[in-house]
């Protein structure tokens, strides 16, 4: 295994802007980060990176969905990435399609193509749900269509609120990583970034629950947090004068 830092932005730089965007918008709705149950639509690199994190935050429950449906326990010869949310996720089993696993969620996070998420599925969600619909340039599901049930939105277009941009992450963890010759991009540095993210933004609401990706000072703090979990958990080999 090398001793490098090995991160890959469109999983992990994604997960971590999710992350923090979702440790905010769950104080937005009011509620703990371990009671929240999530459904994924897309379980690809991006979606298996937000599960992994989001399971590392403590989240209450994880349901993926992949082209063929929900993965539960009668999908057999499943590659070990999407076993995974069978091993970990989906406490309940539930089977079914899209429709089935967005029935009664509490976050959706779509990471999959344009316009595959219906409005009536969405209405199906718990009160206050928070939707990231994150497919560019068109989302799953479009803002506008989203029905009264939703609390906060998230898309990755920069002309609506809640960006969800990898640029938020990737540059303040490189540099974090770099500044203290890190042996390991881990599931805690990963945590640390999103956590500071998270805590840029110090009133959250419903259209405000991450920073804009050419705020000031986004990649020093993410560096700041990357460079002190790796000290913390033994990953720097920094050279001290």
């Amino acid at each position: 295994m090398l001793d490098i830092p090995i991160f890959h932005d469109d999983q992990h730089g994604t997960a971590i802007v999710v992350v923090g965007a979702l440790l905010n918008a769950a104080k937005v709705i009011g509620r703990p980060i371990s009671e929240l149950s999530v459904t994924i639509v897309g379980t690809g690199a991006a979606g298996v990176a937000c599960a992994h994190l989001l399971a590392e935050i403590g989240i209450g429950d994880i349901i993926g969905v992949d082209s063929r449906g929900i993965l539960d326990s009668s999908r057999k010869g499943l590659h070990p990435s999407k076993q995974w949310f069978v091993d970990h996720g989906n406490k309940n089993d539930r089977s079914g399609g899209a429709r089935e696993a967005i029935e009664g969620a509490d976050v959706l996070i779509g990471l999959s193509g344009p316009g595959i998420i219906e409005r009536e599925w969405v209405s199906s969600m718990a009160d206050d749900a928070v939707v990231f619909a994150l497919a560019n340039p068109v989302p799953e599901i479009m803002p506008e269509l989203m029905p009264d049930n939703v609390a906060v939105v998230a898309t990755g277009r920069s002309d609506y609120p809640n960006q969800i941009n990898n640029v938020l992450a990737f540059p303040g963890v490189f540099r974090g990583l770099l500044d203290v010759r890190a042996t390991n991009a881990s599931m805690g540095v990963k945590r640390a970034a999103a956590e500071a993210l998270a805590a840029m933004v110090t009133e959250p609401t419903a259209e405000r629950v991450i920073p804009g990706a050419f705020e000031d000072g986004v990649a020093d703090i993410v560096a700041q947090s990357v460079s002190e979990q790796a000290r913390r958990e033994g990953l720097a080999r920094e050279i001290v004068e």
